[in-house]
This record gives C-alpha cells, sequence and structure tokens, in this order.
C-alpha cells in the first residue's frame, strides 16, 4: 500500500432511504427506494472483511438515515470486531431512548448530526420537514445521558449562510465534540442548487472568519469542509503574522496532505457497491460487488488521476498552494464536467497568472 494514499476514512451509504427530503442531498427518499432495495447483512459482513483485511479506517455508517435499518447495530458491532473504528451519519430524527442506548453498547465510537440552522425555521427549511430541528435538539440531550460523542456538521448555502456564526455557537452550547462548516457541493438534488451556492466572494470571508473564529477557539474542533481553499487562507495568514497556530492548524487538519482528500486519504462507497472519491463526487471509481476494495483503491483511473498533482488544469494546476488546497474535484466536476478542472468558486488568481505591471 502506498502509505501516502492510504484509506483513513469512508462513508458507507449503508441505504438510500431516508426520513427527509433536505435540499442539498445526493441521497433518495424512503418511496424512490422501495424499488431499489438495500443490500443485504451478510453482504454488508463481505465488505467489512474485504476492507479490514487491507486497511483499517474510519467507517461512517450513512444513507440516506442508517437508522432505517433494522441491522445497523450488527453492522456497527461487526465492524468494531474487526478493527475498524465505526461511526454513525444521522439526521438524528429517529434518535430514542432505546436508540441511543444501542448506539453506546454496539461500539460505535462517534455520532454526526445534521444542524444546519440556529432555529427550526430555518433549519426546518433547509431540510424540508418541520421538526427535524426539534429531532437534532432531542438526539443531542440524549446522547449526553447516555455518553454518546457526537459532532455536528452543517451544510450552507445562501438561505441559511447569515445563520453560520449563531449555528457555530450553538454546537458548542450542545456539547459537540466538533462544528464542521460544510460548503455545500451541487450533487444529487443538489444539482438544482446551482443558484443558491454561496458565492465566491463570501465564500472568502466566510473562510477569514472561521480562520479568526478558529485562532481563540478551545473548547470545541472546529474546521471549514468541503472548503479546500481554507488551507491556502491559513497560509496566507501564517505569512502575514507567523502565528504557530497556523502551523498547527495545516498539519492536523491535512493530515500532511491537503485540503480535497477525496480519492486520497477518504471515498464513499454508496449503496448499489459503488466506490467514489467523497460524498459529492458521483463518478465510480469501480465496484466492490466486481473487484477488491484494494484493487479499487490503488489501480482505478480515477483515483490515479486525482492524486497527479502535475495534471490538474486552469488555475489550481498554476496554483502555488496546489499541495496544501487542490481545490475541490468534485465541484469542478459538478460545475464543468471535468474533475481535473480548476475549483470554480475560488477567487484566488496564482502568482505566476497575475498580469506583470
Amino acid at each position: 500500500m502506498d502509505m501516502k494514499f492510504e484509506p483513513k476514512w469512508i462513508a458507507w451509504e449503508i441505504t438510500r432511504r431516508c426520513n427527509l427530503r433536505c435540499v442539498h442531498c445526493r441521497s433518495s427518499s424512503e418511496l424512490e427506494a422501495k424499488e431499489h432495495p438495500d443490500f443485504s447483512t451478510e453482504e454488508a459482513y463481505r465488505v467489512i472483511d474485504d476492507i479490514s483485511s487491507y486497511a483499517k479506517p474510519v467507517m461512517v455508517l450513512s444513507g440516506g438515515e442508517p437508522l432505517l435499518r433494522k441491522d445497523v447495530f450488527d453492522i456497527a458491532k461487526y465492524g468494531t470486531g474487526k478493527g475498524l473504528r465505526m461511526c454513525l451519519a444521522t439526521n438524528g430524527a429517529l434518535v430514542t431512548e432505546e436508540i441511543a442506548e444501542k448506539i453506546k453498547t454496539s461500539g460505535i465510537r462517534m455520532v454526526s448530526l445534521s444542524l444546519d440552522g440556529s432555529t427550526a425555521e430555518i433549519h426546518d427549511n433547509f431540510r424540508n420537514q418541520k421538526g427535524a430541528f426539534d429531532g437534532v435538539m432531542n438526539a443531542t440531550k440524549l446522547f449526553k445521558k447516555y455518553g454518546v460523542e457526537f459532532l455536528i456538521n452543517s451544510s450552507f448555502t445562501k438561505r441559511n449562510q447569515a445563520d453560520i456564526p449563531k449555528v457555530y455557537r450553538l454546537a458548542k452550547q450542545l456539547g459537540a465534540t466538533a462544528w464542521y462548516m460544510f460548503m455545500i457541493v451541487p450533487t444529487g438534488r443538489g444539482e438544482d442548487m446551482m443558484s443558491e451556492l454561496i458565492s465566491k466572494e463570501d465564500y472568502e470571508e466566510l473562510l477569514e472568519w472561521h480562520y479568526e473564529m478558529e485562532k481563540d477557539e478551545r473548547d470545541i474542533l472546529v474546521r471549514p469542509t468541503c472548503a479546500p481553499h481554507y488551507y491556502r487562507v491559513v497560509l496566507q495568514k501564517k505569512k502575514e503574522k507567523g502565528d504557530e497556530f497556523e502551523r498547527r492548524t495545516l498539519k492536523f487538519s491535512t493530515g500532511g496532505s491537503k485540503g480535497c482528500l477525496a480519492g486520497q486519504l477518504i471515498c464513499l462507497i454508496d449503496v448499489d457497491g459503488n466506490v467514489l472519491p467523497c460524498s459529492y463526487f458521483p463518478k465510480s471509481a469501480g465496484n466492490i460487488r466486481e473487484k477488491t476494495f484494494k484493487d479499487i483503491w490503488e489501480n482505478s483511473e480515477l483515483f490515479r488521476d486525482m492524486r497527479n498533482f502535475k495534471e490538474y488544469k486552469g488555475r489550481c494546476g498554476s496554483c502555488e498552494y496546489i499541495n496544501v488546497c487542490g481545490g475541490c474535484r468534485a465541484r469542478a466536476y459538478a460545475v464543468t464536467g471535468d474533475y481535473m478542472d480548476e475549483e470554480p468558486f475560488c477567487g484566488y488568481v496564482p502568482r505566476k497568472l497575475r498580469t506583470k505591471n
């Protein structure tokens, strides 16, 4: 295994069924999923056997809504027994006392909750479901009661970007271990959201706000996600101030690599067995029903392309920050149809492309 590109984190879509219809989601609704049933428990065990024989990544059971699977805790226990760090991604609406207790006893190490607004009005609008916010609030109370560690993922578009600081403060108040600020990538139903995407100018301002906020944060881990040029911002600030913070943040956040880790340290396995570079990248590198995970990870043309930074195009290919940023490959693919193209929501102009006076 090339240790530089060892799989560290895998999101695994164990069901396409969901109880919500979130505006940004790549997955399907429960009704749509009835014609395409989920894979069996036995196949889930086979996938875990395949992956654990090659690497020991974090495995995040996601969907859809993974709690709709009756065997979700059996899958979690099996993965834990194989030495994997099993986690769960849920919208929180189905969490009960019984579910919280099962999460604790199944070996699940971390739960991620989705919270996209600081009020019910904002979050429920984003999630297309009245009561979704109350479900998240209830889940956090139950997790604290049963000692379940949780983090909060928050997705943002123009409709809720003004609420970002309040969502961050609420995540702290709720006792989350971490808060991740997701910048939406248009996939699935999210493809209809091009007009709602945060502008590149506001994007840059938000990343600078995050930098200043993170500098002083000591109580909760914070990190922007699907925002690889944040690490360019960090380096720029480092050059300005020379703070030790920037060096620590860059090393921790990128794991010694760079912002976009799709197909390099992370990937997604969808419910049909396709191995995708990340949760927002719809192009498959191969299918685990046809090939081993090791073969796909090491030999797929798609993953090899994405690891070849010298072949990146446009501004990304000319950028002095390519090794710490790389641009979002999923966003490039969604907007231009070419995953090797430049990051379309980054406004930075590389030094070598600037017009000399």
